[in-house]
């Protein structure tokens, strides 16, 4: 199923996709809910992030292909870093641009979204944790990126993480194809087979360095083809059985 987060008639609420129409539900999205009999038309509603995180965690150079651009080896252990929450945001936003970078780079990426609380998991245990995947643009402002030596500042400013536009909840990330598109040509194509780390491996290992939380976002990575972003570009992340995340670069 296609889950969504939306505003209709200055009310915010959680829906089900199909067929271009929206059913709300009721309950909590993560356990127990109900879906309603009556439906909206996608075009009438605003698009949110599709769920609200207490944090993401996002995992660096995961694809082979990137990793051997940038000239780096495997590793040993997933690279983690963090973005902040307040650096989401929904299908169709605008990423603004900080002041103090000249290089804004896109970053297709697959993402989970947990499912339940999750600690000290095993490998076999992740899939039940799960709730499903969903797009998502690591944007980082890379020249920061290279001055500082870490991540923090170059991926959390605020716009940095626009994710959605829906949960999809029935796939098997293992073999997914992945793009980006800037003003319609392709800049980033991948398969989510090139990951070092799985989704399961990933979700296993996060959860033994900190407490993963329903609604939370870990990031997997992306395939080769960083590139820079423009005034007035749109740019597009498509990956297979979930939909295109559109945002405009302000």
């Amino acid at each position: 199923m296609k889950f969504l987060r939306y505003t209709y008639n200055q009310e915010t609420a959680y829906g089900v996709l199909c067929d271009n129409k929206i059913y709300s539900i009721s309950g909590n999205l993560f356990g127990y809910h109900t879906v309603a009999k009556h439906s909206i038309s996608l075009a009438e509603v605003t698009l949110l992030a599709p769920c609200e995180p207490t944090k993401i965690v996002a995992v660096g150079l995961n694809y082979r292909d990137h990793a051997k651009e940038l000239k780096e080896t495997q590793r040993q252990d997933p690279v983690l870093f963090m973005k902040p929450t307040t650096a989401i945001l929904p299908p169709y936003g605008k990423i603004v641009r900080p002041t103090m970078s000249k290089q804004v780079d896109y970053e297709a990426e697959l993402a989970i979204v947990i499912g339940k609380k999750a600690c000290h998991i095993s490998v076999e245990e992740a899939k039940e944790y799960i709730f499903g995947y969903t797009c998502f643009n690591d944007v980082t402002a890379r020249d920061l990126q290279k001055i500082d030596g870490q991540w923090t500042r170059a991926k959390g400013f605020d716009t940095f993480a626009p994710m959605g536009p829906v949960i999809e909840t029935e796939l098997d990330p293992t073999s997914l194809s992945i793009s980006l598109e800037v003003n319609g040509v392709v800049k980033q194509k991948g398969n989510t087979n090139m990951m070092m780390f799985s989704c399961e491996e990933l979700v296993s290992y996060i959860s033994h360095v900190m407490t993963l939380l329903p609604g939370d976002v870990i990031t997997t990575g992306t395939p080769a083809g960083i590139g820079p972003m423009s005034a007035g570009d749109t740019v597009c992340v498509t990956i297979e059985q979930i939909g295109t995340l559109l945002n405009y670069m302000s």
